[in-house]
């Protein structure tokens, strides 16, 4: 499916970002807006220690209607109690305000240190004015909500006369269960909330779920999507093909700009018992430091595929029937590590890309999980991420 080579808004769909003081100078506030209101859908992290913004964005989204989406990045506003809670719904109140909205329509987001009070006051003055900043460029919002990310994160496709895109930042604490980080879909296809957070869930089982930096699952992870209408129907399957092919793309985005990474890496398994079993042996290929190890070193060592297959002790193995591949070149057949050429292994895992496909022998179900190698540079960026 063909992405627009330098991503685009929907119709009616615009964004802002700025500095507010959060950060010395780096962009820290993000506000995105539709014309209209617009039918909105969104799924949230299960972590038991959910942020303020979450446990808010859980009420605000039950009314299936949102005019905007505003997000702060350096503060998560995360155990910080009814205090924090009450300062989401400030935000909320001060962004809706600045759009000429009511609270109830606005998402709010946090990214950033846990455990810090949010300065409200400098949000809410950094706010005021952002409303004649609005610029058609998608890039704009995604630069007000990076972290550790390199890079800002949008892409943006066409599907009948509509069109989605997608705003997301994400690099490090990352295994989401059931969203992501933060990821922002915008379209203007005319879609109801009910359909919308069926398609958002379908999609985002197979892709932002499938996704894993560090196996960690964050306090503050949201994917919401918005539909205002401005192109009309869609044809629905039409619809979720292209919204899961947006998800998968931009997941891979996030894996490959994952802390530290050097490499995107993919993970299948295939030929396993039924999907859950074989979404768990994906994602225990993907997670495993010395797997990642492993592809960081351009190291074939075959041992620790096994050894992350064989330690899913719910699962069916097959020990005679599970072979493997790196890139393509079989390492091991029905059990028996396989007499291949090193030099050639090593250099398919010099590759930016690394795929890692186990098949099982037991069944029919396939699944992809992914992910990013294991480097310093991880290291450097977590070991003092709260005093920087």
């Amino acid at each position: 499916m063909p992405f627009h080579d330098r991503p685009i808004f929907p119709r009616g769909f615009r964004c802002a970002s700025r500095n507010c003081g959060l950060k010395p100078t780096a962009k820290d506030l993000a506000l995105f807006v539709s014309d209209v209101d617009a039918a909105a859908a969104a799924v949230f992290t299960r972590n038991q220690f959910p942020g303020a913004p979450v446990v808010l964005g859980r009420e605000t989204i039950r009314g299936g209607r949102l005019r905007a989406i505003f997000a702060n990045s350096k503060v998560s506003n995360v155990a910080t109690g009814a205090q924090g809670l009450e300062y989401a719904r400030r935000m909320a109140a001060a962004a809706a305000v600045e759009v000429g909205s009511t609270a109830d329509k606005v998402l709010v987001s946090s990214t950033g240190v846990i455990g810090v009070r949010l300065p409200i006051e400098i949000i809410e003055r950094g706010v005021r004015g952002m409303s004649a900043e609005l610029s058609s460029d998608p890039i704009t919002g995604a630069e007000g909500i990076m972290t550790t990310d390199t890079h800002p994160k949008a892409l943006s496709l066409s599907v009948g006369d509509a069109t989605i895109t997608w705003v997301a930042k994400g690099s490090g604490m990352i295994e989401p269960n059931m969203a992501t980080m933060l990821v922002y879909v915008f379209t203007d296809a005319m879609l109801d909330a009910a359909t919308l957070d069926r398609l958002l869930r379908q999609a985002v089982d197979v892709s932002f779920n499938m996704l894993s930096v560090d196996s960690d699952t964050s306090t503050s992870d949201t994917c919401a999507i918005l539909a205002n209408g401005l192109a009309g129907p869609v044809d629905e399957h039409a619809f979720l093909d292209a919204l899961t092919a947006g998800s998968i793309r931009m997941t891979e985005i996030l894996a490959r700009d994952g802390e530290g990474a050097t490499h995107l890496l993919r993970t299948v398994a295939r030929d396993a018992r039924d999907l859950g079993e074989a979404r768990r042996i994906a994602k225990s290929l993907v997670n495993s430091p010395l797997v990642k190890t492993m592809v960081y070193g351009a190291d074939p060592n075959v041992g620790r595929i096994l050894m992350a297959v064989g330690k899913c002790f719910d699962c069916t193995i097959d020990r005679e029937r599970t072979s493997a591949w790196i890139n393509g070149h079989e390492v091991l057949r029905d059990g028996v590590r396989l007499e291949f050429d090193d030099g050639v292994v090593r250099a398919a895992l010099g590759s930016e890309v690394v795929e890692i496909v186990v098949s099982l022998g037991v069944g029919t179900a396939e699944a992809t999980a992914y992910g990013c190698d294991l480097t310093q540079g991880y290291i450097d960026e977590n070991a003092a991420y709260y005093s920087s």
